[in-house]
């Protein structure tokens, strides 16, 4: 979960993933975030409140600080982007196949974001 505030309905779709998998299954999540902040990220404090009872009740929760690993090539990529950058902007031109479209569920909260 992200700096910015989560779509409408996020927290109510993230609700019904945590309960459906409370207690019946393993979940992990990431966020750069701290527990403080989801009810504003939600946009909806009670439901941030239920989700975070649920998904913290039995969680091991494991705080890393430091450098982003993936941060750590960045300004050598930066000085390779500007040696490549044809090579990329003709790439960019192929076409490329369409990717096989999975069936996706009914249910609005299971359905990936668009």
């Amino acid at each position: 979960m992200g700096i910015k505030q989560l779509p409408r309905r996020s927290g109510e779709c993230l609700f019904e993933i945590i309960l459906r998998r409370y207690e019946t299954r393993s979940t992990m999540m990431t966020s750069n975030r701290p527990l403080e902040d989801w009810g504003k990220l939600l946009g909806d404090v009670p439901s941030a409140t239920a989700i975070l009872d649920r998904f913290l009740h039995h969680a091991e929760i494991l705080s890393i600080t430091g450098r982003s690993y993936r941060l750590k090539d960045r300004a050598g990529q930066e000085a390779g982007a500007r040696e490549s950058g044809a090579k990329a902007s003709a790439a960019r031109e192929r076409p490329s196949k369409p990717e096989k479209q999975e069936p996706t569920p009914a249910d609005p909260c299971l359905q990936p974001a668009s």
